[in-house]
């Protein structure tokens, strides 16, 4: 006997959360193992369904796209995404000529140890 085939799971908007019955299906093709660390993920431990490809990479809301990853592992794979994505703007607006505004020269400021009077001479303070 062969068990029913199951249709992928593909989230109608980009941050549409992920059901309680993929998460499960997710673990189990991983073989609940963290797929950062490859570490077994026990009772107890905290853990979260993880996108392998980041949205805002171009990666899709879908069961495909999707593995358990440890929380540690997997904010430190999050930071990454999130500088992985932050060169690809500044490189295309570069590439648009869309940069940020100019950064303005800073002055030297004023001496904060002598003071000019009136007539013209310098007294300390």
């Amino acid at each position: 006997m062969t068990g029913r085939a199951v249709e992928e799971w593909v989230g109608k908007t980009p941050d549409a959360k992920v059901p309680p019955r993929v998460k499960l299906r997710v673990f189990m093709a991983h073989g609940g193992r963290c797929y950062l660390s490859g570490r077994v993920i026990r009772p107890g431990d905290k853990w979260e369904v993880e996108h392998v490809l980041a949205l805002s990479l171009g990666g899709a809301n879908a069961e495909h796209n999707l593995a358990p990853a440890l929380v540690e592992p997997h904010k430190a794979k999050t930071r990454q995404d999130v500088a992985r994505k932050a060169k690809a703007d500044r490189i295309a607006k570069k590439h648009l000529g869309i940069s940020g505004p100019k950064k303005k020269i800073q002055s030297r400021g004023f001496d904060k140890t002598r003071t000019r009077r009136f007539d013209g001479t310098v007294v300390p303070r």
